[in-house]
């Protein structure tokens, strides 16, 4: 039995028919080609599958397709302005912010709903937003600087 679902995804409406198990992160991944979208721990907890629905961050290894039915979804490959990095995107690489790129997305998106929440962020609200995403490279500290670096370019 499939359930057929309607979602604008990075400013496009998709339609599509899917099992009304199958994860968001999977539908993403394997039926629009938004590999963006990272599967680590497929449990919540590393945070790299993090996605926006409605503008709040969501992870979609949690998450079925049919729950984002009528909703707006923002994955990774949202983040690029007219074919160029954004604000964020290259602040991080300015900032030599992440090293193998496994988590890049999640903490990207998360990094993404804090800036449009709170343009101006301290880094404790920073890292309070980051908390939820994991990265087993880094010492933390080259991201929280480059979202902050983010903040003061107008991300």
């Amino acid at each position: 039995m499939s359930v057929e679902v309607t979602l604008k995804v990075n400013g496009v409406e998709r339609s599509a028919a899917v099992e009304p198990r199958r994860t968001l992160a999977d539908f993403l991944r394997e039926e629009l080609n938004l590999t963006g979208t990272h599967l680590g721990c497929e449990h919540g907890v590393c945070g790299s599958c993090t996605v926006l629905v409605d503008g709040v961050s969501a992870r979609s290894c949690l998450m079925l397709a049919v729950q984002a039915d009528g909703a707006e979804v923002t994955t990774i490959e949202g983040l690029m302005e007219d074919g160029e990095l954004g604000v964020l995107q290259q602040a991080c690489l300015d900032s030599h912010a992440f090293q193998c790129g496994y988590c890049t997305p999640g903490f990207l998106m998360s990094a993404t709903e804090l800036l449009a929440e709170n343009p101006r962020p301290s880094e404790s609200e920073i890292r309070e937003a980051l908390s939820g995403n994991v990265c087993r490279c880094t010492g933390y500290e080259s991201i929280v600087q480059a979202i902050a670096l983010a903040a003061e370019r107008g991300a």
